[in-house]
């Protein structure tokens, strides 16, 4: 059985319509990052923010799994591969398509978090600075989203696996933010095949044993059938 890592960034989502923050009509140009992206930003203006991730949740819910999502799910359920998803992005769109072991390292839109007691629960449609904390009531809720500066989930997970993997793929990403970006370096060093699918050569792909530039709904399922014939 082989074991592979799939990292997934903000590319494959774009095809379904959910707008990338590094595109030339990305978010970050509305906003400021330290604005809607940071804990202070948070502590300045929680309603902008909550305001910010409350249309990102609503454009999320408004999308559809692309053939890319759905070709991850179809290799994860083949008993021919262990596959763990790993994804940068925070909407539910792998979990739509299917896939079951899947991990997101950045939170997710549809969790909230208390920031005084560290609780989490399923996020309403709506979020407001005024919604209370249902373990401690305060009024402190901020979406499960990691922000710069706050530490990736699952990270000793995701290293064990991918020191152990046969084969590590990195699907639409940039390259650009780490500790994702130190992926590739990683499991080249644990002597693992890399391989790169992204519609551009990203920051790193120098480092990929091998690589494939286009759009993702094309490259993923035409590489999920090589490997599941």
């Amino acid at each position: 059985m082989a074991k592979i890592v799939i990292l997934t960034g903000a590319g494959i989502s774009a095809e379904s319509g959910i707008r990338t923050f590094r595109a030339s009509d990305g978010l970050w140009e509305e906003h400021r990052i330290e604005d809607v992206a940071t804990p202070e930003g948070f502590a300045r203006d929680p309603q902008l923010v909550h305001r910010f991730y409350n249309a990102r949740r609503a454009a999320a819910s408004a999308a559809l799994p692309n053939a890319a999502h759905q070709a991850l799910a179809a290799l994860e359920a083949d008993p021919r591969h262990e596959v763990l998803l790993v994804t940068q992005n925070v909407d539910d769109l792998h979990a739509r398509a299917g896939s079951q072991n899947l991990r997101h390292m950045h939170g997710s839109l549809f969790g909230a978090l208390c920031a005084i007691c560290d609780t989490r629960w399923p996020a309403p449609d709506t979020m407001h600075p005024t919604d209370r904390c249902p373990a401690c009531n305060a009024t402190a809720t901020r979406p499960d989203i990691v922000w710069f500066g706050e530490m990736p989930h699952h990270m000793e997970e995701i290293w064990t696996a991918l020191r152990g993997a046969d084969l590590f793929v990195s699907i639409g990403t940039s390259g650009n933010v780490y500790p994702a970006a130190g992926f590739v370096q990683d499991a080249g060093r644990a002597g693992v095949e890399t391989l790169e699918l992204n519609l551009a050569p990203s920051t790193g792909s120098f480092d990929f044993d091998r690589a494939r530039h286009g759009l993702a709904t094309q490259l993923v399922p035409e590489w999920v059938k090589e490997i599941c014939p």
